[in-house]
């Protein structure tokens, strides 16, 4: 059986911070285990900027996010390697496609893989980062038949992004999380027909921005109030019934609308991932979904922490990342013996975390998106005045501009602000994100995340999207390469 100081589960943004930070306040003995067969987790397949704004004082994609965060890790691991150069081991071990089964409230990890099948660990304290899941369909009680084509919005955020396979032609999407407003936009840079976003609530439950440039950019309508109640088809999915709903979130019969689709899309909340918290006997919030914690993150069992969306879901991996790097500090102190267990501080005085609210958004029509005209921005009848949101970070500020030969913008928290309101007027500007077929030594095509070299034209989106869909690139590939003019690399081979 194996011994660490500290056994952190899970390799996505959290554990990566989490690991970092314990080593960075003096455990030298840690391992980082994660299921998959690379670091980051989730982040590889968010190939969309809005990334790192806060930690790395840049906007980036997640796979630029998940790289800067294994250089921090690793560039921490070989500066304590230089202090103690007769350490024959790092102080940061990494198990990947190793998948934990079972936690024990004695801090036993019982795990398994390919190479070492079912074994044994044995840590002094424990991180949890598992991360969260998706509301399924089961969990939304849909009736209906069980065709093809209905799936989260995060599956198949992988199948496009990471497996370059299309999901389908005709798409709606149920739920407007950012999740399924940023794949609402990726269907339609696909090739695909975005019918509809449909939202149960009064209002969206992504963020503004992500609802000016996902929906209002590409002319997708978002209809408030109404959800799915019937799936239609056999073998593949031929349209959705939808009802608008009560106050109470009931259908309103004599409502329905048939939809004629291949394709639905489910972004309807994520669930932090806590079967094995729940196992080892950790106390669960029934209303976050993750263990109640202390300050200092640490649950109601002694020595195991948790952090990032298994502790509750966040809106930015920035957040994560701060919030895990407390959870890492906490652990390592608990290891050396410098703080004292706080779990009973976990179960008395939970942490409450507060939820968000975003202001609906106005739609824009296809024709609009695609000639390049301003999409976020409408007039409430007043033709010298013009109302934005500004997608430059996520706070999305509301922003009015009184138009003329000295354009005046208020409401924004920032000189940014100012800067893009202008240039929305009169010549919007946007990133493209996407992928790229690229060609491996052993012959075989796979992709990598890409995006434009800085903001292109918004009408030059399309243009330069068919291009890069239409080419095949050379391995090797690495992060930051330019591998067609005005395209840079986000992932490597």
């Amino acid at each position: 059986m194996s011994s660490y100081d500290i056994v952190v589960i899970g390799g996505g943004p959290a554990g990566l911070a989490a690991a970092k930070s314990a080593a960075d306040n003096g455990c030298t003995s840690i391992l980082l285990i994660e299921r998959d067969t690379k670091l980051g987790g989730i982040l590889n397949q968010c190939i969309h900027n809005g990334f790192g704004l806060s930690h790395f004082g840049e906007e980036l994609t997640g796979p630029e996010y998940a790289f800067r965060a294994y250089e921090e890790l690793r560039n921490t691991v070989d500066s304590l390697s230089d202090q103690a150069p007769g350490k024959n081991t790092p102080a940061v071990e990494i198990l990947l496609d190793t998948f934990v089964m079972e936690i024990t409230p004695d801090k036993k990890i019982y795990a398994m893989n390919k190479k070492d099948g079912y074994f044994e660990i044995s840590a002094k304290a424990i991180i949890l980062a598992m991360g969260c899941r998706e509301k399924a369909r089961g969990a939304l009680s849909i009736p209906g038949t069980r065709p093809a084509g209905v799936m989260t919005a995060g599956l198949a955020q992988h199948y496009v992004n990471i497996d370059g396979y299309m999901v389908g032609k005709r798409v709606v999407i149920l739920g407007s999380g950012d999740i399924g407003l940023i794949m609402a936009r990726r269907m339609v840079l696909e090739g695909a027909e975005v019918l509809a976003c449909i939202e149960i609530a009064p209002q969206p439950g992504g963020l503004a921005r992500n609802v000016t440039q996902c929906l209002q950019d590409y002319g997708i309508p978002l209809y408030l109030r109404k959800t799915v109640t019937a799936i239609h088809g056999k073998d593949r999915l031929t349209g959705i019934t939808v009802s608008e709903v009560d106050e109470k979130y009931t259908p309103i019969p004599g409502t329905e609308q048939e939809i004629e689709c291949d394709t639905l899309l489910l972004s309807c909340g994520l669930i932090p991932e806590n079967e094995l918290s729940r196992k080892a006997g950790i106390s669960i919030d029934p209303k976050t979904g993750g263990p109640f914690s202390s300050d200092v993150h640490e649950t109601s069992i002694p020595g195991i922490f948790a952090c990032g969306n298994v502790l509750h879901v966040h809106d930015l991996a920035d957040n994560v990342t701060k919030e895990s790097i407390e959870a890492g500090k906490a652990a390592a102190l608990y290891v050396s013996g410098a703080a004292s267990s706080t779990s009973d501080q976990a179960k008395n005085n939970p942490k409450v975390f507060p939820g968000k609210v975003v202001k609906p958004l106005a739609s824009a029509t296809s024709e609009d998106a695609r000639n390049g005209s301003s999409a976020s921005g409408n007039t409430d009848g007043d033709a010298a005045v013009q109302r934005m949101t500004c997608i430059i970070c996520p706070r999305g500020c509301t922003l009015t501009v009184t138009l003329g030969d000295d354009p005046k913008v208020t409401g924004n928290a920032c000189p940014r602000g100012e800067a893009y309101a202008i240039a929305e007027i009169s010549h919007p500007m946007r990133t493209l994100t996407t992928t790229i077929r690229v060609r491996k030594e052993d012959g075989t095509i796979g992709r990598i995340s890409v995006k434009s070299k800085g903001e292109i034209p918004k009408q030059e989106i399309f243009d330069l999207a068919g291009k890069i869909h239409s080419t095949i690139v050379d391995a090797p590939v690495s992060v930051g390469d330019e591998i067609l003019p005005g395209v840079v690399a986000t992932s490597g081979t």
